[in-house]
């Protein structure tokens, strides 16, 4: 669906739970292509102004202040007014530095990070963005991007996002890695991991994962909990090392405690079942 994506030059919505990777998809592309990373990070009340661009009325206020002390701003007010809403005091957000790139280098990536977060308004407003990757700005007219950039965006499913943004992708699941891929991964990931931690601690997540928690862990679990084993020197998981270390793996005070009312001998021999 990647390859899709990148040779039809439509965005890719990527949705799953958290920590399965989506938001590395984007970083990796970024590496791969050489195409800087444009990261917008979605949250309930964004707008223009932190999504877009704003103006930059600090240095609007001072050319003022430097132009009355010149006695310039009452002989051009009109040309003075002309200049402060010019190109030089626009500050240039994640989207609108996306669409007016560099005609040049590489092709930028943007990332919109959890749109699922984000209100309806501004959802809809995203809508001319990836149809037509333009930007209005009223004090200097549309914007409209030579190349378009490579977009990604992605979604926990909080809620449901419209379908005609959805219509404006590609759309692809990441669900969980089985568990011979999260290995390779923690391997990846983390190389003072052994092979016999990295297995033990893939298929003890795999387990968890199965137990209704509130939040299940995710690949970037999986890869914090192998780094803490790592740097406490553990040859293998048993009980008090899973004990110190459950922090790195849930998050939440619920879900630890029923893990732990469960039993994390249990857990144990779950997790070497899966692992053999």
């Amino acid at each position: 669906m990647l390859f899709l994506a990148l040779r039809l030059g439509r965005p890719l919505f990527l949705e799953g739970e958290a920590g399965v990777g989506k938001t590395e998809v984007a970083k990796v592309l970024a590496r791969w292509t050489g195409g800087e990373l444009l990261r917008l990070q979605c949250y309930d009340g964004i707008d223009v102004s932190q999504a877009v661009y704003e103006w930059d009325y600090a240095r609007q206020l001072l050319h003022l202040r430097a132009a009355e002390a010149t006695g310039a701003a009452s002989d051009q007010a009109s040309e003075l007014e002309r200049s402060l809403y010019s190109e030089a005091y626009l500050v240039r957000r994640p989207l609108l530095k996306a669409i007016a790139g560099s005609a040049d280098g590489p092709v930028p990536v943007l990332l919109i990070d959890e749109i699922d977060r984000a209100d309806d308004e501004f959802e809809a407003y995203l809508l001319e963005i990836l149809s037509d990757f333009t930007v209005s700005v009223p004090e200097l007219g549309t914007f409209r991007a030579e190349r378009p950039p490579i977009v990604i965006v992605t979604s926990n499913r909080t809620r449901d996002v419209h379908d005609a943004l959805k219509r404006r992708c590609l759309y692809h699941w990441v669900d969980h890695p089985s568990f011979e891929r999260e290995v390779a991964i923690v391997r990846l990931r983390v190389p003072a991991a052994t092979e016999s931690i990295a297995r033990e601690v893939a298929a003890a997540a795999a387990v968890l994962r199965r137990q209704g928690l509130y939040k299940p862990p995710g690949v970037a679990e999986t890869i914090d909990w192998a780094q803490a084993l790592s740097v406490l020197g553990a040859a293998r998981l048993d009980e008090r090392t899973v004990e110190r270390t459950l922090g790195t793996v849930l998050k939440y005070r619920e879900d630890a405690e029923r893990v732990r009312a469960a039993g994390l001998t249990d857990l144990l021999t779950e997790a070497r079942q899966v692992g053999a």
